[in-house]
């Protein structure tokens, strides 16, 4: 008997609303932890701590707010997503079983204005959220950098992260089901939908931004679910597949993701998919 891929979640049902909360809640609990790897391997580099003032744009749920409060740095994030900002805020200042970040040492606005430091400036600003993997991702964070660097002091470091090669990606090929169902995969550079990572779009956005890029490297982030159903939740709750569901609807959508990720079940039921991801370091 062929198992049951995917059980619909709240939802799922393509005539009802997208339930943002939900979608929030999934990116915080499923999804977003697939990239701790990569903030680690940026702090270590980076030797971020007690005398970082680091101001995080897209920051999402605050895991790598967190995870540099817990070195000690002083934190600073921004996100227009009011449901993730949420959960962030429950994440830094009161969230179960961990200490709370006190006061000035974190802090979450939802506009670069409202960002602007109370204290000494920014030494360091992150743009963690992976480019170079939908049509139009990287076409607005130039200018967001560039209007967060006079908020840093001169010389600050910057970082941006971006997917690795799609040969270096095992989940390249569950992504392109996005492409194929908005009917974009013929197109050089899609409208909408997953399309390649770019060999040097890091290094293009940085110099759009007027950055003066300062060495790289390459993490591995595997994106491990318990099953098919978290896999499916924790891949939509990135978004990445918005302009399918758009293009269909998510019953369909949730259903072809789900058959995309059979070759890499595992016979326990888990769900496991090799990535490696680029970050840039550059200089203000």
């Amino acid at each position: 008997m062929t198992p049951t891929l995917v059980r619909h979640h709240r939802y799922a049902d393509s005539s009802a609303p997208v339930d943002t909360g939900t979608r929030a809640r999934d990116w915080a609990e499923i999804q977003e932890r697939m990239l701790a790897p990569l903030y680690e391997a940026v702090y270590e580099r980076l030797e971020v701590g007690a005398g970082t003032r680091m101001l995080s744009l897209g920051c999402g749920s605050g895991l790598a707010l967190l995870i540099a409060a817990s070195r000690g740095a002083r934190v600073t994030g921004v996100d227009s997503d009011r449901d993730r900002l949420a959960l962030a805020r429950e994440r830094l200042v009161s969230g179960p079983g961990q200490e709370p970040v006190p006061e000035p040492r974190a802090r979450l606005v939802e506009d670069l204005p409202s960002a602007v430091p109370d204290g000494a400036p920014y030494n360091l600003l992150t743009a963690f959220q992976p480019v170079g993997c939908a049509a139009g991702d990287s076409e607005g964070l130039a200018p967001a950098l560039a209007s967060a660097v006079p908020l840093a002091v001169r010389g600050a470091t910057v970082v941006l992260a971006g997917w690795g090669p799609p040969e270096r990606c095992a989940t390249a090929p569950v992504l392109q089901v996005a492409a194929r169902l908005t009917g974009s995969a013929r197109a050089p550079r899609p409208v909408s939908g997953w399309r390649p990572a770019l060999r040097d779009e890091l290094e293009e956005i940085a110099a759009r931004a007027g950055l003066k890029p300062d060495g790289s490297g390459r993490v591995s982030c595997p994106f491990g679910y318990a099953d098919v159903d978290s896999a499916v939740r924790g891949l939509l709750s990135t978004g990445l597949f918005d302009a399918a569901v758009r293009a269909t609807d998510r019953v369909q959508v949730e259903k072809e993701v789900a058959e995309a990720l059979h070759p890499h079940l595992r016979p326990d039921g888990t769900v496991w998919m090799p990535n490696v991801f680029r970050y840039l370091v550059c200089v203000a």
